[in-house]
């Protein structure tokens, strides 16, 4: 008889992660198991063998899969408990596909196109630069720093085809769905055996996916967002991170981890390389990567001749730059005008997270901060006060500008929906479509691909899907409609995403010879976000961003753990959350600063109250030494945040 550690994907106690089961044949760690708890069958993973306990076990009921995960896999999922300070069974759900233990039929699940191989790519000096330095280096993590345009695609092409050379595998990440039909696209044209994996495919398919890469030992390329960095790759080369700079690479539900760290850790259990891509990397990244002996490799140039877009900065708050809408610019209704005339396509991005009420000066662009954060202040309708949601700072609106005194002070914000009902009105024999989190499936951004590619929709309206990534030959216009609408969030990022916003909307054009053009609207045109995101200025942003940051106490310079707790009424969530602020300051230590309670940004879910803690520390040790701390009922918990809405 032999003895196994087993980790169910369920959680049976909270103060123990497996339990020991018995068995009559050997077996490997990374089996998937059947086992008895209690009068239940729940499934686990063999973590370990062990020596007879000295109590009775039950024998493990059956196995699941002839094939077990690979190890670094295991060793992931164990590091992603410890440095997140989540059980490790709702890690281990990672790993799995749903309705697992059904029969599907036998159905091979890779892309397999006939490859229209090109001739051999051409690199300029950079990209070769680039490879040289990420075959050449060491295992470990590469920021891959590329302005839009630079080729980075070719990069990770190129990459890829030495890494399966090898006999290894690869896996893409990129952070849309959206953006994994252009992925697809590039990547068929050089490999012959793709597997793809997303949200949007069935159970079954998504099933059959993971057991077609669990079995096939062959090298292959997967492609998904996160999650399919879980798929179980026996021999795993190289992982690329597209757009690495996205939110969405870290997970909001429990376990709530960085799919940057994950990789590299994953990268590192199967001595792979890890290569970050971004025309904007994230703040934290790029200083990290500064701080390492693989500091950022550049690709400061486009890899195409091209023509820089001409780019036309409105300021908001002159009113004789829209005579003929009270938000459309006449420069950007012209340049539409043309746009259509030519048949060529138009781009209308809009930050719409940023369109919430906002307080600020249509006269001089004046708007509300708070002076210990740094960050705005959110309007509050009900109490008519101003307040921050990270520090609790409030203060009354004011009825004239402090900054110039004018009595202009406004609290507004537009949607996509009202820019494409006024779009329509104005082109009506345009085809115009419409991409955000109100579309439907059938109208996504992924679904309407091709149509986009070949140009057959005039306009494009969208918020940040249709500002990233994609590559549309057609495109010759963007309009920004309100590009400091991000800059009113009340977070330490919102300045940084709106660098990026910009950044990234001014990249979709300026690709090719073809003369195109961006008109931005902004209230304040010469915050540094702004200018900085327009001339596509990295450096500059990066390094004041940088100081603001470290006089703030914000990443880098500081570790965040969020709390947030939730409760049917506002009265017991203001209670409790104040009980476990006045806990944690009695039995932290002082070097934990704990700011709040205050609202959650979106106080209101559900039909639910949220308020939240902020707690920020140098020590990230002193943040998961807190989580033993926090109530198990009605209380959420983020290490390294993000964002703080």
């Amino acid at each position: 008889m032999r003895y196994y550690e087993v980790a169910p994907t369920q959680i049976i106690r909270k103060d123990s992660r497996s339990f020991t089961y018995a068995s009559k044949t050997e077996l490997e760690v990374g089996k998937i198991v059947l086992v008895e708890v209690g009068k239940k069958r729940i499934i686990g993973i063999i973590l370990s063998e062990v020596s007879k306990p000295q109590y009775e076990t039950k024998e493990i009921t059956q196995e699941i899969e002839q094939t077990e995960l690979p190890s670094p896999l295991i060793e992931l999922c164990l590091w992603i408990s410890t440095y997140y300070g989540t059980h490790l069974s709702l890690v281990l759900q990672l790993l799995l596909p749903r309705g697992l233990q059904k029969k599907r039929r036998e159905v091979k699940e890779g892309i397999t196109a006939p490859i229209r191989k090109r001739t051999n790519i051409v690199f300029n000096k950079y990209q070769s630069s680039a490879l040289k330095t990420i075959e050449s280096g060491e295992r470990g993590t590469f920021l891959l720093h590329g302005v839009t345009g630079s080729g980075k695609t070719a990069v990770y092409i190129e990459l890829a085809q030495r890494t399966i050379d090898r006999g290894k595998s690869v896996i893409v990440l990129v952070p849309e769905i959206a953006l994994t039909p252009q992925m697809v696209d590039e990547f068929t044209a050089h490999f012959a055996n793709i597997f793809l994996t997303h949200s949007h495919q069935s159970e079954a398919k998504r099933h059959l996916v993971w057991k077609e890469v669990l079995d096939n030992k062959m090298p292959k390329v997967i492609i998904g967002p996160r999650s399919a960095l879980f798929l179980p790759v026996a021999n795993l080369g190289l992982v690329i991170i597209d757009e690495a700079h996205e939110p969405s690479f870290k997970q909001e539900q429990s376990p709530r981890y960085s799919a940057l760290r994950a990789a590299s850790i994953l990268g590192k259990e199967h001595d792979a390389k890890v290569v970050l891509g971004s025309a904007t990397p994230s703040i934290v990244d790029y200083y990290l990567a500064s701080q390492t002996h693989q500091p950022p490799v550049l690709l400061p140039v486009t890899a195409r001749m091209s023509s820089p877009p001409q780019i036309q900065l409105i300021d908001m708050t002159k009113k004789d730059s829209f005579t003929k809408h009270r938000f459309l610019s006449d420069a950007l209704l012209e340049n539409l005008e043309q746009a259509l005339a030519s048949n060529h396509q138009a781009l209308i991005f809009h930050n719409r997270r940023g369109s919430a009420s906002t307080t600020l000066c249509e006269q001089c662009g004046w708007h509300s901060t708070c002076q210990r954060c740094f960050i705005p202040l959110t309007l509050h309708g009900d109490r008519f006060e101003l307040l921050c949601h990270i520090c609790g700072y409030k203060e009354k609106v004011p009825t004239s500008c402090p900054s110039c005194g004018n009595s202009s002070i406004i609290h507004k914000g537009i949607g996509t929906k009202i820019i494409e009902s006024e779009i329509t009105k104005l082109f009506p024999r345009a085809k115009i479509a419409r991409f955000d989190g109100d579309t439907s499936a059938d109208s996504t951004l992924d679904a309407r691909y091709s149509e986009l590619y070949q140009g057959s929709i005039d306009i494009i309206i969208g918020t940040q899907v249709v500002a990233k990534g994609l590559d549309l030959p057609k495109l010759r216009t963007v309009g920004i409609i309100q590009a400091d609408a991000g800059l009113s969030l009340p977070d330490f990022s919102a300045s940084e995403r709106t660098f990026q916003l910009l950044a990234q909307a001014v990249g979709r054009v300026g690709r090719s010879e073809e003369k195109t053009s961006v008109i931005v609207q902004s209230f304040q045109p010469t915050n540094v976000a702004i200018t900085y995101g327009l001339s596509g200025n990295y450096t500059a942003f990066y390094e004041q961003e940088l100081q603001n940051r470290k006089k703030a106490h914000f990443p880098p310079f500081i570790f965040l753990l969020r709390l947030t707790c939730i409760y049917k009424s506002e009265a017991s969530a203001i209670k409790n959350a104040q009980k476990l602020a006045n806990h944690l300051k009695h039995v932290l230590p002082n070097s934990v600063e704990i700011l709040g309670p205050t609202p959650a940004f979106y106080e209101r879910q559900r039909d639910t109250y949220r308020w939240q803690l902020v707690l920020k520390s140098k020590k990230r040790s002193d943040l998961l030494s807190a989580l033993q701390y926090i109530p198990t009922d009605h209380w959420q918990f983020e290490l390294d945040p993000t964002s703080l809405l």
